[in-house]
């Protein structure tokens, strides 16, 4: 699965009208939201704000008020043409004075996403299963060097009473099996999914 490593926006004019496309790596409905409501407000003055995303639980597109059909679909075929996935995209649309027709619309809507994901950096995502270990200080080596035989990816720390990291295993390897031999030092818990830059 691809997706955009970091947000990216690029701007286009036709016949006097000026296409802003804005694209963001979003996980889930409620970030995609979020960051929508986030343009509505940056870009209140606008005609339009367009727009679409496909997240890991599901997906959307919005109109805005144009002629139905010539926004945000057009914007969502261009992610789907791409194969991106957790991406949400709003194309902001000040009015020049001069109307596209339907035809305009799809074209300059399609033509604004296209030339963002052109410019956005496109790296492959895969769902990995995220384990939370939690220890003493002390023991930071011995961890260190279990994670490092095991080819495991630490994805976060925190040293804060104990140490915490996030771990994932590339190769799918039992994660907890690693760790029962420490039990009672290594508490080792199941956290979530994630897609996660290919590792």
């Amino acid at each position: 699965m691809k997706t955009i490593k970091k947000a990216v926006q690029c701007e286009i004019n036709v016949k006097k009208s000026q296409f802003i496309c804005s694209l963001f790596p979003t996980k889930n409905k409620k970030e995609s939201k979020e960051i929508i409501q986030k343009l509505n407000r940056q870009y209140s003055d606008a005609t339009h704000n367009c727009t679409a995303y496909i997240v890991g639980d599901g997906e959307g597109f919005d109109d805005d008020g144009e002629p139905g059909g010539t926004a945000g679909k057009p914007i969502i075929n261009v992610l789907r043409k791409n194969e991106l996935h957790n991406i949400t995209a709003v194309v902001t649309r000040y009015f020049g004075g001069i109307k596209l027709g339907a035809g305009g619309l799809v074209r300059a809507y399609s033509k604004s996403v296209m030339e963002a994901v052109g410019e956005a950096e496109i790296v492959e995502i895969e769902e990995y299963s995220v384990y939370k270990l939690t220890f003493e200080y002390s023991d930071i080596k011995m961890v260190d060097s279990e994670v490092r035989n095991n080819h495991l990816t630490t994805i976060d720390k925190e040293y804060c009473d104990k140490v915490i990291y996030e771990v994932v295993s590339p190769d799918m390897i039992d994660i907890e099996k690693i760790f029962e031999k420490y039990s009672g030092k290594i508490s080792v818990e199941y956290k979530n999914k994630q897609f996660l830059e290919k590792i």
